[in-house]
C-alpha cells in the first residue's frame, strides 16, 4: 500500500491487515501463515477517483445503476469519495485487535449524485487473526425519509473458481442477472460461467476450497440479500483491471438492494455487518 498515492493504515503484525483511507476501503486480511483471504488484481489501479479492483469496495447509496438504472458512478459514489479515518485501536500486542473507523456524509460531495438528502456514514473494520468484521453504519439526521442500497463488495481469494463452491443457499430465491429472470437454488452454487445473482439470504454461507485446503465462513447481520458474482472468461478478461485473473476471486457480498433497500426515517440508523471466518 503506497501511502504517497492512498493513505491508509496497514501492518504485518500477526499477519497482513490494511485499510485505506480512499473510500474507507478494506485491502487485507491475511492470518500468518495463510494464503490472503481478500483478493486483489494485479491491475489493480491505484488512482484518485478511481474504484480499486478488489478487498472489499463499499456500494453506497445504490447499488449497480440504482434502482432507476441510470446512476453513475455505478455502485455508487462512497467506494471512490474521501472518507475521513476518525479512530484507530491499535491493540494487536495485547489482545490482538486492531479496529479502524472511517466517516463520510454529504459535505462535499455532487449533490446531482446524491438527491437532496443528507446523510451521516460509518465504516468500522475490526481485524484479529480469527475473524474479520466490517459494519457499514448508515444514518439519517434529515427532516425526511433516505432510502438507499447498500453492500459490502467482498473479494474472496480462491485457488481457481471453477474448483471451489459456495453453500448455504440451497432453496434460496434469486435474481439471475445473466439470465434475466428469477430461480430457485438447488444444492451449492458452482461456477461454470458468468455468474451474477442476487439472493435472498439472511444467513452466514461458507466458500469451500479444496484446492487450498480451507472453507471461509461468510457471516452477516442487517442484510436481506447475499450477492454472488464472477465474470467468468469472456467478461473478465475484457476488464483491464482484471484480465486473466479472473479465476483468482469470487465475489459474496452481503447487502440490502432492489425491493430490500433501507428506507430511513429522520434519526434512524441502519448497521449491515459482514464477517470473515476461515475453518
Amino acid at each position: 500500500m503506497a501511502d504517497s498515492i492512498f493513505p491508509g493504515i496497514e501492518t504485518h503484525k500477526g499477519g497482513h491487515y490494511a485499510v485505506l483511507d480512499a473510500g474507507a476501503h478494506v485491502l487485507a486480511w491475511t492470518p500468518r501463515g495463510q494464503n490472503p483471504v481478500l483478493w486483489v488484481s494485479p491491475l489493480a489501479v491505484f488512482a484518485p477517483g478511481t474504484a480499486v479492483r478488489g478487498g472489499i469496495p463499499v456500494v453506497f447509496p445504490w447499488f449497480g445503476a440504482g434502482p432507476s438504472g441510470d446512476r453513475k458512478p455505478s455502485h455508487g459514489f462512497a467506494r471512490t469519495a474521501a472518507w475521513r479515518r476518525t479512530a484507530v485501536t491499535n491493540d494487536l500486542a495485547t489482545s490482538g485487535r486492531l479496529e479502524v473507523r472511517h466517516a463520510l456524509d454529504a459535505t462535499g460531495l455532487d449533490a446531482s449524485g446524491l438527491g437532496s438528502e443528507p446523510f451521516e456514514a460509518e465504516l468500522v473494520s475490526e481485524f484479529t487473526a480469527g475473524q474479520l468484521s466490517v459494519s457499514l453504519v448508515v444514518r439519517n439526521p434529515g427532516p425526511g425519509a433516505f432510502r438507499y442500497e447498500e453492500a459490502l463488495h467482498t473479494y474472496l481469494a480462491v485457488s481457481d473458481v471453477g474448483a471451489v463452491s459456495v453453500d448455504g443457499l440451497s432453496g434460496c430465491t434469486y435474481l439471475d442477472k445473466v439470465a434475466g429472470a428469477a430461480a430457485v437454488q438447488d444444492g451449492p452454487v458452482r461456477f461454470t460461467g458468468e455468474t451474477d445473482r442476487i439472493y435472498r439470504h439472511t444467513a452466514e454461507v461458507v466458500v469451500d476450497d479444496p484446492d487450498w485446503g480451507r472453507r471461509i465462513a461468510v457471516g452477516k447481520q442487517g442484510s436481506a440479500n447475499t450477492v454472488v458474482w464472477n465474470p467468468g472468461r469472456e467478461k473478465g478478461t475484457a476488464l483491464a483491471d482484471v484480465g486473466p485473473n479472473w479465476p483468482g476471486f469470487v465475489c459474496v457480498e452481503a447487502g440490502n438492494v432492489g425491493d430490500d433497500a433501507i428506507e430511513l426515517g429522520p434519526g434512524e440508523e441502519q448497521i449491515l455487518t459482514q464477517t470473515l471466518r476461515l475453518s
